[in-house]
C-alpha cells in the first residue's frame, strides 16, 4: 500500500481521526471524508493487515442471532469438550476470561438474547446495500459478489435441524431453501458424496477478498487527500471543544495532535484507550484461525458452512479460505497449531479432493475478534465528550457490518434521525 508522508498537524478543514485502520476503520475514515471531514487515519499496522484481512470474507447477513442464546448454552458442553471442536479457552487465560464468561451467561438467557438477535438482524438487512454504496463511490462495486451461501449437515439427523433454521429465516424474510441430493451436487460438484442436505442461501453476498477490499478502501481514501499516520495511541485527551492524541511512532518519537473529532475504531485494542477516558467496556479478544490454500480459489463456488464441524469455505482472492474456531484468549498468547490441523481435518472432511493434490500449499493465520458478551458492537460517542466517538466490537461480523456501522456513525456524530435505533449498542450499556 502507498502511504503518504506523516503529517503533524492540519491547517484547514474540521480536523477527523480514526484510530484503528482495519475494515471498520477504513469504511468509518472513507465515510467522514464524504461528509466534508479532513480525516487522518491512525495505526500502528499496515491497513487491513490485522483483523480483518482473515476474515472468511463474506457478509454474513443470516447471521442474526448472537454468540450466546439458550440453544448454544445447551450445546457448550459437548463443544467444549470436543479436542476438535471450534469452542476452547488456552488455560493460562481462563481466569482472565471468567468475568467475561459471567456477562456472556447473563447475555445469553433467552429474553436479552432475542433482543440481540433484532439488533443484528436490522444492521444486517441494512449491510449489502451499504457495501453497494461504500463500494460503487470509489469504484469498485465489482469487489461484492453475490455468489450465494450453504449450510451444510453430513448426517440425516440435522435433518429437522436445516427446517428449523428454514422456518426462522423465513420468518425474517431471509430467502433460503433445501437441497439434497442431484441439486447440492450441482451446486457444489466437489463436496463430498457423504453430505446429507443444505440449506442454500441465494442471496448471500461476499467480498472478493478482505485484504483487497482494504486495499481499495485505503487507496481511495489518500487519493481523496487523506492522510495515514503509522503510529501507536498512547493516551486519549477529550476536551468540550477538540480531542487531543499522543502518539509513539515506530521510530520512538513522540507528538501530540489535536483533532476536532476523533473516532475509535481499533477493534479489540480500543479496551485500554476506554479505560483512559473513564470507560470499562467488557471487550475481549476472541482468536480465530485461518488456513488458506492459495492456488483452490475456484473449487468451490458459494461460501459453505458446515453445521456439524463448525467451519466456514470461503473462495477469495486469495485462495480457498477455511475459517473457525472461537477461543477468549487475549492478544498476548501465541496460536494453539493444532487448531490449524483441525481446520484441515475439516476442509479435507468437505473437500476430500482438494488434498489428493501432492504439493498442496497453504498459509496459517491467527486473528483477535473484538467480541463483547453481548455479541453487540458499540456505536456510540462519548456520554460526557461527543468529540470522541467509537465504533467497534463487531465480534464475527465486522466484515458483514463494517460498511453500514460508517454510516450510522457519522449521522449519529452529524445529529441525524437514526435509520435504525441505536440505544442497544451504547459504549455504556454494560
Amino acid at each position: 500500500m502507498t502511504q503518504c508522508a506523516e503529517v503533524t498537524a492540519i491547517e484547514t478543514g474540521t480536523r477527523f481521526a480514526v484510530i484503528g485502520a482495519g475494515v471498520v476503520g477504513l469504511c468509518a475514515a472513507l465515510q467522514a471524508q464524504r461528509t466534508g471531514f479532513h480525516v487522518t487515519l491512525i495505526d500502528s499496522n499496515e491497513p487491513g493487515k490485522s483483523t480483518s484481512y482473515g476474515n472468511a470474507g463474506y457478509l454474513a447477513t443470516e447471521v442474526i442471532d448472537p454468540l450466546g442464546t439458550p440453544d448454544v448454552l445447551r450445546a457448550a458442553p459437548k463443544l467444549w469438550l470436543n479436542p476438535k471442536g471450534p469452542i476452547c479457552t488456552p488455560l493460562k487465560y481462563a481466569t482472565k476470561a471468567a468475568p467475561w464468561y459471567w456477562r456472556f451467561l447473563k447475555a445469553s438467557q433467552a429474553e436479552p438474547a432475542q433482543r440481540g438477535t433484532q439488533m443484528i438482524h436490522q444492521l444486517n438487512q441494512a449491510a449489502v446495500e451499504a457495501w453497494r454504496r461504500t463500494l460503487s463511490d470509489i469504484g469498485a462495486e465489482h469487489l461484492l459478489i453475490k455468489g450465494g451461501h450453504l449450510v451444510v449437515w453430513e448426517n440425516t439427523k440435522g435433518l429437522e435441524e436445516a427446517d428449523r433454521l428454514i422456518e426462522k429465516m423465513r420468518g425474517y424474510n431471509i430467502a433460503c431453501e433445501q437441497v439434497t441430493g442431484h441439486a447440492l451436487e450441482q451446486l457444489e460438484p466437489e463436496l463430498s458424496a457423504s453430505l446429507s442436505h443444505a440449506v442454500f442461501f441465494p442471496d448471500i453476498h461476499r467480498l472478493s477478498d478482505p485484504y483487497q477490499v482494504c486495499h481499495a478502501l485505503f487507496n481511495a481514501f489518500i487519493q481523496r487527500g487523506g492522510d495515514f499516520i503509522t503510529a501507536r495511541v498512547t493516551a486519549l485527551k477529550p476536551e468540550q471543544d477538540q480531542v487531543n492524541v499522543d502518539l509513539m511512532r515506530n521510530d520512538g518519537l513522540t507528538s501530540t495532535l489535536r483533532f476536532d473529532q476523533v473516532s475509535v475504531c481499533g477493534g479489540v485494542w480500543s479496551k485500554s484507550l476506554l479505560q483512559q477516558v473513564g470507560l470499562d467496556v467488557p471487550l475481549e479478544a476472541e482468536r480465530g484461525y485461518h488456513v488458506t490454500f492459495p492456488d483452490d480459489q475456484t473449487r468451490i463456488h458459494h461460501t459453505i458452512l458446515s453445521a456439524d464441524r463448525k467451519l466456514v469455505l470461503s473462495p477469495l482472492g486469495a485462495g480457498l479460505r477455511a475459517v473457525g474456531m472461537s477461543e477468549i484468549g487475549g492478544v498476548e498468547l501465541p496460536p494453539i497449531k493444532k487448531r490449524f490441523q483441525v481446520l484441515r481435518e475439516h476442509t479435507k472432511g468437505l473437500l476430500p479432493k482438494l488434498f489428493e493434490k501432492p504439493d498442496l500449499k497453504s498459509s496459517e493465520w491467527m486473528g483477535h475478534r473484538p467480541s463483547l458478551p453481548d455479541s453487540l458492537p458499540v456505536i456510540d460517542q462519548h456520554p460526557s465528550f461527543p468529540r470522541l466517538s467509537f465504533a467497534f466490537g463487531h465480534q464475527h461480523l465486522g466484515i458483514t457490518q463494517a460498511a453500514i456501522t460508517a454510516e450510522l456513525l457519522m449521522d449519529k456524530i452529524q445529529q441525524k434521525p437514526e435509520t435504525i435505533p441505536l440505544d442497544a449498542l451504547r459504549v455504556d450499556r454494560f
